[in-house]
């Protein structure tokens, strides 16, 4: 008989999904639930919150924010 999860749908490009396997295997598997497809994961009800925190200090190393123009016209 089939069981059902609770959980969030996230649905994100190749290369964010990469990165958030390897932030859930860092910690003991405590998010995803199940590894849907190449840009689809279903994450654990109430982990959601938990793991995008989690994703955004990873990419605050590997992606640079825009610098404001100081001259502007």
């Amino acid at each position: 008989m089939p069981r059902a999860t609770p959980g969030v749908l996230v649905q994100c490009d190749a290369s964010i999904k990469a990165i958030l396997v390897k932030i859930d295997s860092e910690h003991n598997n405590d998010f995803i639930v199940v590894d849907i497809d190449d840009e689809t994961l279903l994450i654990k009800n109430g982990k959601h919150e938990e793991l995008k925190a989690l994703l955004r200090n990873a990419l605050k190393d590997t992606v640079r924010e825009p610098e404001e123009s100081e001259s502007e016209g």
